[in-house]
């Protein structure tokens, strides 16, 4: 699990124990956690709106659904990815196939989007 993933992780919990009163600030309070003194790791979009646009869609543990980001791309990466782990899930085990099998041939480097979700995905935290 990398820094993100564990962001996203701990952002659960965070909601989960009260901690945060809404995803938005759950990931707000997880990455600062996790990233103390790097304001731009904190900042870091394409995480964010991949936790933030599958929370919304209703499919993290505990969090209800809502809008909470207007990353339409990562939102889509996200959910195209519990999507495509629901079917094999064997591809937890490997960040870069997943993103391939994502992207559908588009040429892009991921950017923590697939840390995320399988990090929620192995920690039981997605519907």
């Amino acid at each position: 699990m990398g820094k993100y993933g564990s962001a996203a992780v701990n952002a659960v919990r965070a909601y989960s124990s009260g901690r945060a009163s809404s995803a938005i600030d759950a990931w707000n309070i997880a990455v600062c956690d996790t990233f103390p003194n790097s304001p731009s790791s904190q900042e870091k979009s394409c995480p964010k709106g991949t936790f933030l646009g599958i929370c919304g869609s209703g499919n993290v543990v505990g969090i209800p659904s809502g809008e909470y980001t207007t990353s339409e791309k990562n939102r889509r990466y996200g959910l195209r990815a519990l999507e495509i782990l629901s079917e094999s899930p064997g591809l937890a085990e490997d960040e870069l196939a997943l993103w391939k099998r994502v992207m559908a041939g588009e040429d892009k480097k991921p950017n923590s989007q697939m840390d995320v979700v399988i990090s929620l995905w192995k920690a039981g935290l997605v519907n």
